[in-house]
C-alpha cells in the first residue's frame, strides 16, 4: 500500500488504517470485557465477493452498531469464526468498508469527524433534519456516494434511517439495491441499546448480553422484484416487520435479565477457573 494511496473519496489509506487500529483498541473492552458480544453466522463473512456487498441492519446506536461490526467484520476475515478474542485482526484491517450516515450526525464533533473518516459515506436524510421533520428530494450525488462506495468494496447500511424499533423500512435502500444489484447481507443486533447511550459512545450499562446475528444473503431478483418486495424481505430479514413486534412483559425482562446474570456467573467461574489452573502450573 502506498504511503499516499487515497480510496475514492480521497481519505489516506493509511491514516484510516492507522484511525481503525487505534479506535479498535479503545473499543474491543466494550464487546468484549464490560460487555460480551455473542456473534452467529460470522462464516459468511469470508465467503463474500471484496466488492459490492451491502449489510443491511436494524439500528440501536448511532456508532456503537458500526463499530462492532468493523470488530466482527476484521476479526471474521483473519479467521476467528464468532469470536473477537485477540485484538490482533485489527493490525491489518479491511480497508473498503464504508458505511451510511447522516450528515449532520458526522459533523456534530470531533469525534464523530473522526469516525466519518474511517468510512462514513454521509447523505441527507430527506425525511428529518435538526430534529424537525422534513420532507426534501433525494440528492443524486448521496445515491450516487453510495454506489461509489459498493463498485469499492462493502457497504453498511441502516434501512429504517433511525434508532428507533419498528420503523418503516425507507424505499431509498431498495432503489439502490435495485440500481447497483449488490450481495445483500441481513444483520440483526440487540443489547446495544441497554449497553450505550443514544449515540453508542458513553457505556450506560456493563453486564449486557450483546448480540450480533449475519444471515445468509437475501434472495433478490433484482429486475424482477418491486421497491415494495425488496422492502418486505429486508423487513422481515432484519426482523423489523410489524409481524415481530410484542409487547414484552415485565416478567419476561425479568427473566431476561436473570438469563444475563447466569452468563455472566458463567463466563467468570471458567475465568477463574483457567487462571487456578494456569496458578498451580506456574508453582509446580
Amino acid at each position: 500500500m502506498g504511503l499516499f494511496k487515497q480510496n475514492p473519496f480521497g481519505h489516506y489509506l493509511i491514516l484510516k488504517k492507522w484511525l481503525i487500529r487505534i479506535m479498535g483498541v479503545l473499543t474491543h473492552r466494550r464487546y468484549s470485557g464490560f460487555n460480551q458480544l455473542q456473534i452467529e453466522g460470522s462464516e459468511i463473512i469470508n465467503t463474500l465477493p471484496d466488492k459490492n456487498v451491502l449489510f443491511v441492519s436494524n439500528h440501536q446506536t448511532y456508532f456503537a452498531d458500526v463499530v462492532a461490526m468493523y470488530h466482527v467484520f476484521n476479526a471474521s476475515l483473519s479467521g476467528r469464526v464468532d469470536s473477537i478474542k485477540n485484538v490482533g485482526y485489527l493490525w491489518n484491517p479491511k480497508l473498503n468498508i464504508y458505511y451510511v450516515a447522516a450528515r449532520e450526525t458526522m459533523k456534530g464533533g470531533f469525534l464523530p469527524k473522526l469516525l466519518a473518516y474511517a468510512g462514513s459515506v454521509s447523505i441527507d436524510r430527506t425525511w428529518r433534519a435538526a430534529g424537525q421533520e422534513v420532507n426534501r428530494k433525494v440528492k443524486f450525488s448521496d445515491i450516487s456516494n453510495i454506489g461509489t462506495a459498493l463498485e469499492d468494496g462493502w457497504v453498511i447500511t441502516f434501512p429504517q434511517g433511525t434508532t428507533k424499533p419498528w420503523k418503516p423500512i425507507r424505499k431509498g435502500t431498495a432503489h439502490i439495491i435495485k440500481k447497483y444489484k449488490p450481495t445483500v447481507i441481513p444483520i440483526v443486533i440487540d443489547g446495544f441499546r441497554r449497553s450505550f447511550d443514544k449515540k453508542g459512545i458513553n457505556i450506560k450499562k456493563r453486564g449486557i448480553l450483546q448480540s450480533m446475528q449475519i444471515k445468509e444473503p437475501l434472495d433478490v431478483d433484482y429486475e424482477n422484484d418491486s421497491v415494495q418486495d425488496i422492502v418486505e424481505k429486508i423487513e422481515y430479514a432484519i426482523e423489523q416487520h410489524p409481524s415481530f413486534k410484542k409487547v414484552i412483559t415485565e416478567e419476561e425482562l425479568k427473566l431476561q435479565e436473570e438469563l444475563n446474570e447466569q452468563r455472566r456467573y458463567s463466563a467468570k467461574t471458567k475465568k477463574d477457573k483457567v487462571k487456578s489452573k494456569n496458578k498451580t502450573i506456574n508453582n509446580e
